[in-house]
């Protein structure tokens, strides 16, 4: 067991074992061999485009509106909802077989 008596001392040792470990390191080819975790990686799924979205909520605005107005029935309001939600659950699930296939 090293015993050192100053505080200085152990940085000194410990500057000479990692000076020795990285002796071993002669070249970067062998960093080549790891992979890059720089740059963008790509989208487990396909991301939802501009157009998209503003389609999808010009389409719920619409819904909105027609419910206060009184041009769909109440009804029609929750069933249309109702399928709303359905998707929202299974969308997960959904998504995670297709990622796994």
């Amino acid at each position: 067991m090293l015993v050192v008596g100053k505080q200085g001392s152990i940085f000194w040792v410990l500057g000479l074992l990692l000076a020795g470990t990285l002796a071993g390191c002669s070249s970067t080819s062998e960093l080549a061999t790891y992979p890059s975790v720089y740059g963008q990686k790509p989208a487990a799924t396909l991301q939802m485009t501009d157009e998209e979205a503003v389609s999808m909520q010009s389409q719920l605005t619409a819904l909105g509106a027609a419910r206060k107005s009184g041009a769909i029935s109440e009804a029609e309001y929750q069933r249309r909802l109702r399928e709303l939600q359905l998707l929202a659950e299974q969308h997960g699930a959904d998504t995670l077989k297709q990622i796994e296939n």
